[in-house]
This record gives C-alpha cells, sequence and structure tokens, in this order.
C-alpha cells in the first residue's frame, strides 16, 4: 500500500524499439513512437495529464509553478542523465565496458520528475535501463561509471554491471533483467514501510516511506490501474514538468497511505547519442521533430523564458555536469578490478563456509568440492 508503482516505457516493449535485448544499435539507428493524444482526466484525484506532442509545446501557464532552485536542479540531473548516458556510448565502443548496455537518452524527464520528488528513506527499484535512475537516486557518478567498467569501486564492486545497479545508502534495490522483475521486490519494500510506519511507528513525519517501481509494458497500461483498485495515469513523458506534477500528486496519495498508483510514462528513447545532437539524424523532417521533443531543450526554454535563469548560468551547469563526467571516466578507468577472492561472495549465503575454506581457497578446486553435496 506505500508504494507507488511507475509504469515507466523504456525500450523493453513499451517504447515501441521492438524489446531489443542487443546491448544498443549503431549510432545511425534510432526508433520513434507517434504519442496519441489522450484528453485529460481525472481519477481517484490523481491527475492524468496528456498532450498531443506532434503539436508545439502548451504555453507557459500550462505548467504548475517551479522555484529557481527546483528548476536548476530538474536541468542539472537530466544534464548528468544525458551526458552520463552519451559517455557510456563512447566508452563501449571503446571496448571499456563489456555485455549488455542499455542506455536512456530521451527518457531523462521521467528519472527526473519522479526520483527527484523522493526522500532519502524513499526506495527505487528500476530495469536494465538503470543508469540515470541510480544518477538521480544521488548514487555518485563516479561509482555508476566504475560499476560499469567492471571495477571494484563500483557501487556492486564490479559484479553487478550495466542491468544491476544496486546502492544500500541510497535505496537503490537493484535493477533487473526482466522488464517486470523488480515489482515483487518493490511490493516487498513498500510492505516493509507499511510495516514500520503502522506496527513499529517508525516512519518519517512526513507519512509512509514510498517505493517507486520502473517497469515496461505493454501500451496503454495505464487503463488497467482502476481494476485493480488503483488510478491509472498517463503523462507525456518528454515533459519533466507535467512528470513532475503527476508524480507529486501520486507520491503524496501513497504518503497518506492510500495506496499505489499506476502511472504510464510515453517516451521517445534515441537509440545509441544523444537526442541534443539532431545532425544525426537520417531525414530533415526526424531532426526538426526529435530536436522540438528533447526534455532537455524544452526545460531550457521555459527557464529562460520564465526568467528562472539565464543562457550564462545554465552553460555553467552543462560545464559543470562535464567535468563530473570526465572525472568519473578517469575514476573508472584508474580503478583495479575485483579480485579473484571476491568470485564467490554475493553468490553463496555463506562464501567464507562454502565457497571458501578456511584456508582462503576456492572450495572448487578441491576434487573433493561436490562430494556430499546432496546431504547439503
Amino acid at each position: 500500500a506505500a508504494s507507488f508503482t511507475a509504469a515507466k516505457f523504456l525500450a523493453p516493449a513499451a517504447a515501441r524499439s521492438g524489446g531489443d535485448r542487443a546491448p544498443f544499435p549503431a549510432p545511425s539507428a534510432f526508433s520513434m513512437r507517434s504519442l496519441r493524444h489522450r484528453p485529460a482526466r481525472r481519477l481517484s484525484s490523481v491527475l492524468a495529464v496528456s498532450s498531443d506532442v506532434l503539436k508545439a509545446a502548451p504555453a507557459a501557464a500550462a505548467y504548475p509553478a517551479v522555484t529557481r532552485e527546483e528548476a536548476l536542479e530538474l536541468y542539472e540531473d537530466m544534464i548528468l542523465g544525458r551526458n552520463f548516458e552519451d559517455m557510456c556510448a563512447q566508452m563501449y565502443y571503446r571496448g571499456k565496458m563489456f555485455g549488455f548496455v542499455h542506455l536512456y537518452n530521451g527518457q531523462e524527464a521521467v528519472s527526473t520528475g519522479f526520483i527527484k520528488q523522493l526522500n532519502q528513506p524513499d526506495c527505487v527499484v528500476s530495469t536494465y535501463r538503470d543508469h540515470v535512475h541510480a544518477l538521480s537516486k544521488g548514487v555518485p557518478a563516479r561509482a555508476v561509471m566504475a560499476e560499469l567498467f567492471g571495477k571494484a569501486t563500483g557501487c556492486c564492486r564490479g559484479q553487478g554491471g550495466s542491468m544491476h545497479m544496486f546502492s544500500e545508502p541510497h535505496n537503490l534495490l537493484g535493477g533487473f533483467a526482466f522488464i517486470g522483475e523488480g515489482i515483487p521486490v518493490a511490493t516487498g519494500a513498500a510492505f516493509a514501510a507499511k510495516y514500520r510506519h503502522e506496527v513499529l511507528k517508525q516512519s518519517s513525519p512526513d507519512g509512509l516511506d514510498v517505493t517507486l517501481a520502473f517497469f515496461g509494458d505493454d501500451p496503454e497500461i495505464w487503463k488497467k490501474g482502476p481494476a485493480f483498485g488503483m488510478p491509472g495515469v498517463h503523462v507525456d513523458g518528454m515533459d519533466v514538468l507535467k512528470v513532475r506534477e503527476v508524480a507529486k500528486e501520486a507520491i503524496d496519495r501513497a504518503r497518506r497511505g492510500e495506496g499505489p498508483t499506476l502511472v504510464e510514462c510515453e517516451t521517445y528513447r534515441f537509440r545509441g547519442h544523444s537526442l541534443a545532437d539532431p545532425d544525426e539524424l537520417r531525414r530533415p523532417d526526424e531532426k526538426s521533430h526529435y530536436a522540438a521533443r528533447d526534455p532537455i531543450t524544452s526545460l531550457k526554454k521555459y527557464i529562460i523564458e520564465q526568467n528562472l535563469a539565464s543562457e550564462a548560468e545554465l552553460k555553467n551547469i552543462e560545464k559543470k555536469i562535464d567535468d563530473v563526467v570526465e572525472e568519473a571516466v578517469e575514476f573508472a578507468d584508474a580503478s583495479p578490478l575485483p579480485p579473484r577472492s571476491q568470485l564467490l561472495e554475493n553468490v553463496f549465503a555463506d562464501p567464507k563456509g562454502f565457497g571458501i575454506g578456511p584456508d582462503g581457497k576456492y572450495r572448487c578446486e578441491d576434487p573433493k568440492f561436490t562430494q556430499g553435496t546432496a546431504q547439503v
């Protein structure tokens, strides 16, 4: 009941990129989903915000009020997500990362709009496209990059990699390789929050701690919410201010103990390179379409039009993030690989009693390693 469940349409199925499981395609490849217009409606006091994304951005008056500090926080977090993923693409092609690497370019408004509304004790359960979720939750860029490099200084000591980010201090409960795999984990975290609040009386004055679960599924899943006793909400996932508005109301509802909300955020995910680099696109109409829908460009325009910050101030933020990402790469590259003794850690419940013997050597190296296994 404490869970706020968000159906975030990633590449898996709902962003309509074909459910690809390849690391990511060559930079010339991309996918697009035309968002259908759905009228705004209210379900169980949660506002369903939608718009025809093929039209020009709505007037500034249509947005909820946002302070200068809030706007700059949103902008910085989105720039961090975009630049980090662009760098990941470069590092992957340079052979610094191995296995699957699923990027998030173009979907930054969803991560920022939701996660930046959470408190530190709140939990996030991600999917296999989890780098930016980790960053938005506060995991340092150097720890995320080192994890992608498979280094011992990564947030999972190099054992999680791209699809399995985890950070106990930040209550990031993992990325999961299957689209809905994290939902049971999120349900458990939500139950624990409810138990702490109602039985142990340990919750914060704000109310229940909230769990945010990201997953992908078929289109229009938001319509299934009422069948499970929860509001279903559709929102333009390319508009961080609209996402933020829906997130705030749904999270507040969960904190009050009124149950979860099912939110569908429809997005475009630009595959392999940045929406902010439209020259890579194959046709002029596609270039102008993607450039117009870039969530970062839209927020930047809003900030300047509303006199919340100057162009120079936003440039300073971009320069700051460039330095952060560059430092993260240098840190990851210089970090050591995990020691061989770490191989069986986090595999067995008691690695030193089962996987590693009293002499510190791996039991699997003993010819009698499997003897008696059935009895054990």
